[in-house]
């Protein structure tokens, strides 16, 4: 067993126990903070991808950013017990068993899907990733010159929308506070 195959099953086990755990704990904070644990461990995922800058950017953005700020309405709202929520449970119930059935019934069509191979053992014909670029793999260098090259209207107008966001939210904010 190599190292990647440790490494990539060590993720896999923190992002299914962590993941896990996030599910069923009570306290959103907790939840919250296990949600951080398995960014983590897929930001792994993508270094053991060779794509190092992606992991980065999911760091950053995820459980940086977004985190924050779900940890910051988290504290900022307060939850208490509801009475309410309490009434609920059948329902929860309901669609926790259905969930859980629908997940069982996509593993089922993904091992079904397994079968439908060639002879040989190969993927079926238009199953492969052969139209992909395969010197990308989400390097930095190839990152850039996508961005600025191949994609570089796109990036521009993705940049205008989120000044415009920034923007729309400043003057938002201003006339709330007035």
């Amino acid at each position: 067993m190599t190292v990647q195959e440790i490494l990539f099953y060590a993720f896999a086990v923190l992002a299914v126990v962590s993941a896990l755990a996030m599910v069923l704990h009570r306290n959103p904070v907790y939840s919250a903070i296990f949600l951080i644990v398995t960014l983590f461990a897929l930001a792994g995922f993508f270094v053991l991808l060779n794509a190092p800058f992606v992991a980065a950017v999911h760091i950053i953005v995820y459980a940086g950013a977004i985190m924050v700020l779900f940890l910051f309405v988290i504290m900022l709202l307060n939850l208490k017990r509801d009475p309410a929520r309490e009434a609920r449970k059948i329902t929860r119930r309901f669609v926790g068993i259905a969930l859980v059935a629908a997940l069982l019934l996509e593993i089922s069509a993904l091992i079904g899907a397994a079968y439908y191979t060639s002879a040989n053992g190969a993927p079926a014909a238009g199953n492969t990733l052969a139209g992909l670029n395969a010197g990308f793999a989400g390097s930095t260098p190839e990152i850039g010159r996508a961005l600025f090259t191949t994609y570089l209207l796109p990036f521009e107008v993705a940049s205008l929308l989120l000044l415009a966001a920034m923007i729309g939210a400043v003057v938002l904010a201003k006339k709330n506070l007035i």
